[in-house]
This record gives structure tokens, sequence and C-alpha cells, in this order.
């Protein structure tokens, strides 16, 4: 297997086109290629620097030319989450013309977008991408060949880096800040270059109040550690 990540400018994805015209990003929540519509039905979170630029981005995007179905399924505040079906574009043709695959997640701002492929074999990977200059700009990230035992603990291993993605996204903004500059500023080193005086002052709060959530963030990621240690190959 040899896995691409490449930073791409497609000419006719309508989720380029509209992050490059308006201040909006789109995630990737899943994926599915028709092959014989030559369709890619996705479900995606779309984030706009406020409501006005996400409204405009999918007014935008339901408008574009290669859109064939675009259907608000959520939306809070400045957040969104769709489902759209577009037709094949010519980076997506290149790739499904040399037996490639999707094997991670996009995502896409500022009209560009982290794009992660598979080809089975060296000779492919480079047919595949001398035919992607033909019509797109990109740039190869990173290009790896894991042997099976990566392969292995990659899988295996899923579900313990996820349960540490999800102790992340458990903590407050407030957990979530007090947590890095602590670690920034020094507190958990030794001796400790900053206190919880020093925090205090720096979030103009009470040492109380920054100790406090020092502990909140502190335990939910201990807690999704020790679960992801439980789940480690």
């Amino acid at each position: 297997m040899i896995d691409i990540t490449m930073d791409m400018e497609q000419y006719d994805c309508p989720f380029i086109d509209t992050s490059d015209d308006y201040e909006v990003a789109y995630s990737a929540v899943h994926w599915d290629f028709d092959r014989a519509a030559e369709t890619l039905e996705t479900r995606l979170v779309v984030e706009g620097d406020d409501r006005n630029e996400l409204e405009q981005g999918l007014r935008a995007l339901r408008d574009h030319d290669n859109m064939r179905d675009c259907t608000l399924l959520s939306k809070r505040d400045n957040v969104a989450h769709i489902r759209t079906t577009i037709g094949q574009t010519e980076a997506m043709r290149a790739i499904r013309d040399h037996d490639g695959y999707i094997t991670g997640p996009f995502y896409i701002e500022g009209g560009r977008e982290l794009w992660h492929v598979g080809f089975d074999h060296e000779d492919v990977a480079d047919d595949a991408l001398s035919q992607l200059e033909w019509k797109n700009e990109f740039d190869v990230v990173s290009r790896e060949n894991p042997d099976l035992p990566d392969l292995r603990n990659f899988v295996q291993n899923a579900g313990a880096a996820m349960a540490l993605i999800e102790g992340c996204r458990d903590l407050s903004d407030v957990e979530r800040e007090t947590l890095e500059h602590a670690v920034k500023d020094g507190y958990f080193q030794s001796p400790r270059s900053a206190t919880l005086g020093t925090l205090a002052d720096e979030f103009g709060v009470s040492k109380p109040a920054v100790s406090k959530n020092l502990r909140r963030g502190q335990r939910k990621m201990i807690e999704r550690v020790v679960e992801a240690l439980e789940l480690l190959d």
C-alpha cells in the first residue's frame, strides 16, 4: 500500500470553490462513491467564520455547477451538517482510473483540500500523480509505504486514538485553554516555571478558579488516557 497525503486544489470541486470565495471550512464525516452514476455522496460539517459567511457559503454551494444535491441536516450558529451529492471531479477520475482509494477524511479550507489517498503499487501511484498534474494543482505532503505490521497496528489501535480525541472534545474552552497555558508556561515542569498565581493573573481569575479548571481538565484527560491504554494492542 502506498499512502499519499496531498494538499490539493481541484478546479471543479464545489467545496474548494466555495471555501475560496467565502470563509467556510468543510470536514468530511462520511462519503460514498456511486460507480454507476459517477457521483460522490458526502456528509460534512461546515463551519463559517460567522453566521453570515456560513449562509453565503451554503448558498453558493447549492448553486455550484457540479452540485447535484445539497441537503441541510442541521444547523446551529455558524456550524451546519449537510448531505451532498456531487459529480465526479477530474481528480477523482484520475485516482479511480488507477484503482486508487480514499484512506482518510478530507478537510477543505481557503480553496485547498487535505486529501488522503492510497494505491496498491508504487508505479501505479506515480502514474496517477502524473495524470493529476494535467488539470489540478497539488503538493505531496507525505508519501509512505507502511508494511503489514504497521497497518495492523494502525487498525487495531484506532480505538485508542479515538478515545484520546474524544477526551480533547470533552474539554470545555476554559479547561482546554488553561491546560494549554499551564503546559506552555511550565506549570508541570520540575521545578515549575509557572504557578497557580501566575496562571490566575494571566486569565484574570482567582487561584482557586484556575486550580478548579486544571483539575477538571486533568481528570477528563486522564480518564481518556486510561481508556486508551486499555484499548492499546
